[in-house]
């Protein structure tokens, strides 16, 4: 079994910066590919963001491909998204999620664990 907390949501202005965090316990939770996801209001949760744990290779939503990185610190059991040059359109609940498959996966139902969700809210 796998746990997930995730940290680091907030305010902030557009144009700003912010870094979550997940933090993941359990037994083999390093071997897990570990992804990002978020939900709008009313809206689907969608991919955001993800990294295998095979070959540290990573996939990012065509909406933020160059703003944001995921990284991860297997030692740690901890996952990272840095969000750059925020938008309001970014602004939803953010979700970590990990899935066995140890590659780049992009579906939710491909996850079997998930976080509890962190608000970014980005003003204009």
């Amino acid at each position: 079994q796998v746990q997930l907390v995730e940290s680091g949501g907030g305010l902030v202005q557009a144009g700003g910066s912010l870094r979550l965090s997940c933090a993941g316990s359990g037994r083999t939770v390093s071997s897990y590919t570990m992804g990002w996801f978020r939900q709008h209001p009313g809206k689907e949760r969608e991919f955001v963001a993800a990294i295998s744990w095979s070959d540290g290779r990573t996939g990012y939503a065509g909406t933020v491909k160059g703003r944001f990185t995921i990284s991860r610190d297997n030692a740690k059991k901890m996952v990272y998204l840095q969000m750059n040059s925020l938008k309001p359109e970014d602004t939803a609940v953010y979700f970590c999620a990990a899935s066995v498959r140890g590659d780049i996966v992009v579906l939710t139902t491909s996850y079997s664990y998930w976080g509890q969700g962190t608000q970014v809210t980005v003003s204009s």
